[in-house]
């Protein structure tokens, strides 16, 4: 076992406590994502925000927690298409935090109250901005209706500070970047007043700026303050500087009034030598500096959080370890600074478990701790140390239970941990579409798997559907071995199995080296061509209709029947397979897979569930995941579900459409938006469409890939016998989609009906790209759509020769 074991799940495994951030925004907010990743503000500085590493790397870490491609639109879209609710529970999930202390005193457009954050963390609590009460407080006017005084506003000020010490469990001074941290403590009152009307003078809304008026706002702070034991967080530093807001710091003032040195003023005023005051972003550059002085002045913490992560690694590292030269672990404190976006406290806090544990580990082959000495160190500074500094008790307040529903299973390494756990599935699915898995137990996933995979017989990747051999002419055999490699990000406790995990498989050569056979792999080299090229990203929704089935016993033999007879959407059916179809949905939603719509087919005992919308790789991942869920949660009801295409040859067949539309920079490009066309597409939305329908017989190896697909794929069944496409023609194999809320008469993506249940989703939506790539490299172009009664429909054939599609003429 890796010698550093130990303290690595110690970092992993701790549930932090972020004790300083901000309020997150709508997703409609005006403040630019681009924002999060860096401090700087306005158009042109944030252009130059996708060259940093900070960003690049960033982005890089949020797309794989997303399960999106590793790229700026596609990111964006995903938030787009996703609630802030799922956003938010997925980012706090992985980020594992148990308690949020919230500064809300930083204005934002559309941010959510404090309350709404309870909803994703046990404990919420407040920080009180003392210049923005202040601010505030002028902007009200004075009580009398007269001219302020610094008497009215001192006893106004202190009335309302003295009011809130219940609800706050600290004080926060921004004064470092309005005037500096040089704080003269025995301002005189008349310095003081001079002030207050000079900031009067400026006119409204207020913003305090006058140095003498802030030093005695904060003097009169820090008495109240240590009135009631609260501590004060101090802005200290360099990375202070810039915001989501124009009129947020002075680009002209002199940063090395930022220093925490200039703080001595208050830390030698034996008035105050009892206080408590916390230095927030390790004061960087300044981070020596202020380690020397929480070395000898037992009143001052230290906060490492927006140093991390927007510093380079080695940035990170330093500052961190130049904290810790002088500094007690006792005294140093982890937060995130996260702010407007959830993606901020997740990249806060995964960074700041690299970093410490890179800073501890070096301590350890140093000599200077031992591994129980790091170990500690970790629970103190990620949690114990700022629950005796901010007097919290962590989850004082149940997480509420619509959250629960779509948080309990999000994705992270650091899964639903605990001993009941017992064993991991690492699933692949095979070029005929079956979901295969190798288990093994935690401890052996973590040691051995989780780095090296699992070992697999190239033939996997060969099975036919009927015979577990590979199939003739594959090239793929007993010979030879790849690797099975957990994508952690894919990694899920089972809802129906909470002993179990699930995981999805990379195929590798070695580990780091793709398979050219593996499907995802496949999946994600079309989606970059196809991004590379044209700047576009393929999003896809899937439609899984299946079949329930029920065992009966009928001349002493065993036999499986379909669950009932009754007609296409009827309540009745619904009805009767409720338990099973809410417990489905609910492990969907678990698992962050949003269920848009469900109902009863046409065919015996068939329903159908139709997923959201998303990035084609996370589609494909989602489906893999929903067959399994539907199949497993069926049986556990004594319901067998089958996706086969015709279960039975006299009834309706099940099919898995696929809806596809293209988006640029996040937006649907698929729809016509201001130009001339004829079909309410745009001209790419034309040109891909147009591959897909050329290459459609193609395809079909891939969308519909055994002999029993083609018993489906019938006339007059609605299944796309013909080779042609059509206007919401649902006898077409490509229908274009005009679903409620687009404008009328125009396409915003077109459906796939010649998909089903054993097509191996990664290779059907990379064999769709792959078409529509040619159809923009060659500037295809769609013929007149199919119109009018099926009978009346013309045009090819599609057909099945062996296992090789082909056209015949009708």
């Amino acid at each position: 076992m890796e010698k550093f074991a130990q303290l690595r799940e110690a970092i992993e495994r701790v549930e932090v406590v972020d004790a300083h951030a901000h309020n997150i925004v709508a997703l409609d907010s005006g403040v630019h994502f681009l924002s999060c990743f860096s401090e700087a503000t306005g158009e042109e500085a944030l252009s130059h925000v996708p060259h940093t590493i900070n960003f690049k790397r960033s982005l890089r870490e949020i797309s794989e927690l997303y399960g999106t491609e590793s790229s700026l639109p596609a990111v964006e879209e995903f938030r787009r298409s996703s609630r802030l609710e799922v956003i938010t529970a997925t980012c706090f999930k992985a980020a594992r935090i148990s308690t949020l202390l919230i500064d809300d005193g930083f204005e934002l457009d559309k941010k959510q109250e404090i309350k709404w954050h309870e909803k994703f963390v046990p404990c919420v609590r407040r920080i009180l901005r003392i210049e923005r009460l202040a601010e505030q407080i002028l902007d009200e006017g004075s009580p009398s209706g007269t001219t302020w005084t610094l008497d009215a506003f001192t006893e106004k000020f202190v009335q309302k500070l003295k009011s809130l010490s219940g609800e706050v469990v600290g004080y926060k001074s921004i004064a470092a970047y309005r005037s500096g941290l040089d704080i003269d403590t025995k301002v005189t009152v008349e310095q003081a007043e001079k002030g207050l009307y000079d900031v009067l003078g400026a006119g409204s809304p207020v913003r305090i700026a006058n140095k003498n008026f802030i030093d005695y706002v904060f003097t009169c702070a820090l008495e109240v303050a240590l009135c009631f034991d609260l501590p004060i967080q101090i802005h200290t530093g360099l990375l202070l500087f810039g915001s989501f807001s124009p009129s947020f710091g002075d680009k002209d003032l002199d940063l090395r009034l930022s220093n925490p040195l200039h703080l001595r003023n208050i830390l030698e005023d034996k008035r105050f030598s009892k206080s408590r005051l916390v230095l927030l972003h390790a004061s960087y550059p300044f981070t020596k500096e202020a380690s020397y002085l929480a070395s000898v002045y037992p009143q001052v913490y230290l906060d490492f959080g927006l140093a991390i992560p927007k510093l380079s690694f080695h940035g990170m590292i330093s500052s961190v370890k130049e904290l810790m030269d002088l500094a007690s672990t006792r005294k140093v404190m982890f937060s995130t600074d996260g702010c407007a976006f959830p993606e901020a406290f997740y990249l806060g806090a995964k960074k700041a478990r690299e970093v410490v544990f890179s800073v501890l580990r070096d301590a350890c082959i140093a000599g200077d701790l031992s591994i129980q000495d790091a170990v500690a160190a970790v629970k103190d500074i990620f949690a114990d140390n700022a629950k005796e500094f901010y007097k919290i008790k962590v989850a004082e307040k149940p997480i509420k239970s619509e959250v629960l529903a779509f948080a309990s299973n999000l994705p992270t390494e650091i899964s639903a941990s605990g001993e009941d756990l017992v064993l991991v599935r690492i699933i692949w699915v095979d070029a005929s579409g079956q979901q295969r898995c190798r288990v093994v137990p935690r401890k052996r996933f973590h040691d051995v798997v989780k780095k090296n995979g699992v070992g697999l017989a190239c033939a996997c990747m060969a099975m036919t559907s009927a015979v577990d051999g590979p199939a003739d002419g594959t090239n793929l055999s007993g010979v030879g071995e790849v690797r099975l490699i957990p994508d952690m990000l894919t990694k899920y406790t089972i809802p129906w199995a909470k002993q179990q995990e699930m995981v999805l498989g990379d195929m590798h050569l070695t580990p780091g080296e793709a398979w050219e056979y593996c499907p995802r792999e496949a999946l994600r080299r079309v989606s970059k061509l196809l991004r590379d090229e044209f700047n576009l990203v393929m999003n896809a929704g899937f439609e899984n209709e299946f079949v329930l089935l029920r065992n009966i016993a009928r001349e002493e033999k065993e036999e499986w029947v379909p669950f009932d007879t009754k007609p296409y959407c009827s309540t009745s059916a619904f009805d009767a397979v409720f338990p099973i179809l809410q417990e489905v949905t609910s492990s969907l939603q678990s698992l962050n897979i949003t269920v848009e719509q469900l109902h009863a087919e046409a065919g015996n005992g068939q329903f159908e569930m139709a997923l959201g919308y998303t990035v084609c790789t996370k589609a494909a991942d989602n489906l893999v995941f929903t067959r399994e869920t539907i199949k497993a949660v069926a049986r556990k009801h004594g319901i067998l579900a089958t996706f086969l295409p015709k279960y039975a040859l006299d009834d309706i067949g099940s099919g898995s459409h696929v809806h596809i539309s293209l988006s640029e920079n996040g937006e649907n490009v698929f729809m016509a938006r201001g130009e001339s066309t004829e079909h309410g597409m745009s001209n790419v939305g034309e040109e891909f469409m147009a591959g897909v329908l050329t290459h459609l017989p193609s395809i079909l190896v891939f969308t519909a890939p055994i002999p029993n697909s083609y018993d489906r794929i019938q006339p007059n069944t609605w299944s796309g016998a013909y080779l042609c496409w059509g206007k919401e023609n649902r006898e077409a194999p490509l229908r274009t989609a005009c679903p409620p809320g687009v404008p009328n008469g125009v396409v915003s993506n077109f459906e796939i009906k010649v998909c089903d249940g054993c097509a191996n989703p990664y290779l059907a939506l990379a064999s769709i790209i792959v078409a529509g790539l040619d159809g923009l490299r060659r500037h295809l172009k769609l013929p007149k759509p199919v119109v009018g009664a099926k009978s009346r429909l013309r045009g090819c054939r599609i057909s099945i020769n062996g296992n090789r599609s082909a056209l015949l003429n009708s």
